[in-house]
């Protein structure tokens, strides 16, 4: 009869054990990032933009505003890149025949509230799309180079639809005639939610021209010089592969 060795067994024992420790502290590492990811990323966007709303309606003078809260719901990452330049601005006549476009911000400056009301979305613009200045902080950020809120040309906007306050989540669930309102110091600039593209390449830069209308899919955009504003995430959710865009025009400005 073969006899075991039983110190053979026992170091046996002890390196099934100690992998098996290995594996549950790796599980329970990788659970803790997701949780961060998923949870206290949007918990703490979303607390840093609900005070800077708050912190620009008392800097216009309209302290605490009725519809100052950033929701529970809603790039992956809205901006595929995270380069930033000073903005160009754009005007457009307002009544009266008043100009009415907001002026150029500063980088990375959050000058612009915008509501979404069927979303029950209310969150700040800053100007750039860069991750650590303006979206990882739960804002929207304004395209360098694409018109300001009540310009002519398009006022092109990214947002994350998961993570770090997921402004953007939803606006898949936008439809046509939802109205979306852009607040500055001085106006308020409603626009009208009229065409979207489900899916379209990060490249597809056509999307956010003064123009709006993509390189890849012709058929989606428009054809004639306007006052447009582009709302712009990643899509399927969790990913960034592709680009989910909406489109509005500028229907009306108000003075504050």
């Amino acid at each position: 009869m073969v006899q075991r060795d039983p110190r053979g067994r026992r170091l046996a024992a002890r390196g099934l054990w100690s992998g098996a420790e290995m594996i549950v502290t790796l599980g329970v590492v990788l659970l803790l990032l997701v949780v961060h990811q998923l949870w206290w990323t949007n918990r703490q966007a979303r607390a840093d933009a609900r005070h800077k709303v708050q912190s620009l309606e008392q800097e216009w003078g309209r302290p605490g505003g009725a519809d100052d809260g950033v929701p529970s719901a809603p790039s992956d990452e809205g901006a595929s890149t995270d380069a930033d330049t000073a903005g160009e601005d754009g005007d457009t006549p307002a009544a009266g025949g008043r100009t009415a476009a907001a002026a150029a911000p500063r980088w990375d400056q959050a000058y612009a509230v915008i509501r979404i009301p069927r979303l029950g979305l209310t969150a700040p613009v800053a100007q750039g799309i860069s991750k650590s200045g303006v979206l990882d902080k739960g804002y929207v950020g304004h395209y360098p180079r694409t018109a300001q809120p009540g310009g002519a040309g398009n006022f092109a906007l990214a947002g994350h639809r998961n993570t770090h306050g997921e402004p953007f989540r939803h606006i898949n669930r936008l439809r046509r005639g939802d109205r979306i309102t852009v607040e500055t110091r001085e106006h308020v600039y409603t626009y009208v939610v009229d065409k979207t593209l489900a899916q379209t390449a990060a490249r597809d830069s056509g999307v956010i021209a003064a123009v709006p209308r993509s390189n890849l899919k012709p058929a989606f955009g428009y054809s004639e010089p306007g006052s447009y504003v582009t709302l712009t995430t990643c899509t399927p959710e969790f990913t960034s592969r592709y680009r989910l865009v909406v489109w509005g025009k500028l229907a009306g400005v108000q003075e504050r």
